[in-house]
């Protein structure tokens, strides 16, 4: 793997790579923090600057005339005991001082891109390991419920922790799993299995609406977790919210995948879509259909777009919708620096020889990436309040894993580390070689400004890669928040352009607002390229498919 490979390493590099030999390694310093102790070392002056700042700091912060504060954001510190109780304000002022000059420290060490990501995700993963709310009685929350609970909160906290690391992922439970039951409470819009193969279910949502359009969407979903981020509970459902508005809606539901299906990689899952698109041409009688994917089912779909484009059969396709998913893998972000060839090496070779890369690993990767909100939030609610986690359904989803073949793994890694979907022809899928710029039809492309998985700015250049006219829409929030976006929430916004210029920040200057979900927005771009409305189907199924079972099928069901 060459240096400039390894420059372009991807957020999906860094799940897959760190899922398949641990996350607890990029706590350890390495050749980034010895760069970076080099820099500060030849720099004294700056250096003993800095240093004196802090110390000098650290006294106002004895005297208690430090003018340090937490920010009102910062709900660690929201209890007025932090700032009212004199030790617990000293406390929290001087860890404060030592994180702002840390950071000083590592800006005045003028890291490259790569490095300096390096060190400043171990930085921020160990200043918020001692953030002084985690410390059991110093967190004044924790102090009153020793008070109210008698101490039982420690002992109901000792239980959670015991539980929590007795099995993978090993980091807190960030849900109660109680309230959601899959097919009733969650994924319940109603539908049919219409096919079943080795490798997936496709089900066939029933229409709502007396009349639907022509053109049906075939979606692929992540393979990385199931399909229901996009069925979520009623009313949060972006499938339901389409069904609602006269759309054909197909979603496959990927088998999960145990070590004698080891072997299924990239061609295999191109294939299986491939065989759910002849399915919904069978079943709707269209000989079009709008193919959408989401993440790593995003790039699928992608690659099929690309593969029906070589084989002269890109007229099957009426458009192509990619939700949060990244094509062109270069510098995206902190995650993207955070691996190396011979850790995704490794990591490759420990999924081979298990058959599988388990879904909790993955888990627990996601989670250390926003530590403070998916880990030490949980660690003081779970284990010094003693509280059961509340109950989310896109947390509820989340910890619903699923396991990712040797064969998936490896391919993705290897198209992430060397960014292969930029250059035509750099990798070739079921006998084709890709070219994404062969892909003409237009395209719906919509990122998460939040997301620390699948960069804004990295789904941004999908809209130079794909060779037709794209639609570029930045949704609130971050990876699945952005897409869980219905209507009526008065939160919910995205901003939207006429044009797709090569710059995401040049696109991003010319954006406008719009104070709503972007459902509606995908709605009427699914409405131009839907074709004529013709009569609900009354029956699931058609072209010699039947029901097989009732949505959500069988395949969700698995663990």
């Amino acid at each position: 793997m060459s240096t400039d490979a390894a420059e372009n390493a991807a957020p999906l590099d860094l799940l897959l790579t760190e899922a398949g030999t641990g996350t607890w390694r990029r706590f350890r310093p390495d050749a980034s923090t010895a760069t970076a102790l080099v820099s500060l070392a030849r720099r004294p002056r700056a250096t003993a600057r800095l240093l004196a700042g802090l110390g000098s700091e650290l006294a106002q912060v004895v005297a208690g005339v430090s003018a340090l504060a937490p920010s009102t954001r910062d709900r660690r510190f929201s209890d007025p005991a932090w700032s009212s109780n004199p030790l617990l304000r000293r406390v929290v002022q001087g860890y404060l001082a030592a994180g702002r000059t840390v950071d000083q420290l590592v800006d005045a060490a003028d890291l490259d891109w790569r490095d300096d990501h390096r060190v400043r995700f171990l930085v921020d993963n160990v200043r918020e390991a001692l953030a002084p709310s985690n410390v059991p009685l110093l967190n004044p929350a924790s102090a009153k419920a020793v008070v109210d609970t008698a101490g039982l909160n420690f002992a109901r906290g000792a239980g959670h922790l015991v539980r929590d690391l007795a099995a993978p992922p090993r980091v807190p439970q960030m849900v109660d799993p109680a309230p959601f039951e899959i097919g009733s409470t969650i994924a319940a819009t109603p539908g049919s299995v219409v096919l079943r193969t080795e490798m997936l279910e496709l089900i066939q949502y029933a229409p709502s609406t007396a009349r639907v359009r022509e053109t049906p969407v075939l979606i692929a979903p992540p393979t990385i977790n199931k399909y229901y981020a996009l069925d979520l509970a009623p009313g949060r459902s972006e499938i339901e919210y389409l069904v609602g508005r006269g759309q054909q809606v197909f979603v496959m539901s990927w088998r999960n995948p145990e070590a004698r299906h080891s072997h299924w990689g990239l061609d295999a899952y191109v294939g299986a879509i491939l065989d759910a698109l002849g399915a919904v041409e069978r079943i709707t009688g269209s000989s079009r259909t709008v193919l959408a994917g989401v993440c790593s089912g995003g790039i699928l779909a992608a690659l099929t777009a690309s593969t029906l484009a070589a084989t002269g059969a890109q007229a099957r396709l009426a458009g192509l919708v990619l939700e949060v998913t990244v094509l062109d893998n270069a510098r995206a972000g902190t995650v993207g620096a955070l691996t190396d060839p011979a850790l995704a090496a490794a990591a490759t070779a420990l999924s081979r020889r298990q058959g599988y890369l388990d879904g909790r690993s993955l888990a627990e990767v996601f989670a250390w990436l926003r530590p403070g909100d998916l880990v030490w939030n949980y660690w003081v609610n779970n284990y010094l309040l003693g509280r059961t986690p509340p109950a989310f359904d896109i947390l509820f989803w989340n910890a619903d894993t699923v396991r990712m073949t040797a064969a998936l793994h490896a391919d993705f890694v290897d198209l992430a580390m060397r960014n292969a979907l930029v250059t035509p022809g750099a990798l070739t899928v079921c006998g084709e070689p890709v070219d994404l710029s062969a892909v003409t039809v237009d395209s719906y492309v919509v990122a998460g400004i939040n997301d620390h998985i699948t960069p804004w700015e990295n789904c941004y250049r999908s809209t130079g890669l794909l060779g037709g006219e794209t639609r570029f829409v930045l949704s609130t929030s971050g990876h699945i928040a952005a897409l869980v976006n219905p209507p009526g929430n008065p939160k919910a916004s995205y901003q939207v352009a006429k044009d797709t210029p090569p710059g995401a920040q040049t696109w991003l200057s010319d954006a406008e607002t719009v104070r709503e979900s972007w459902w509606p927005d995908l709605d009427d771009w699914l409405a131009a390229h839907g074709g004529a409305e013709r009569p609900a189907p009354e029956q699931p199924g058609g072209g010699g498919l039947e029901v097989l079972a009732a949505a959500p099928g069988t395949y969700v069901l698995d663990s």
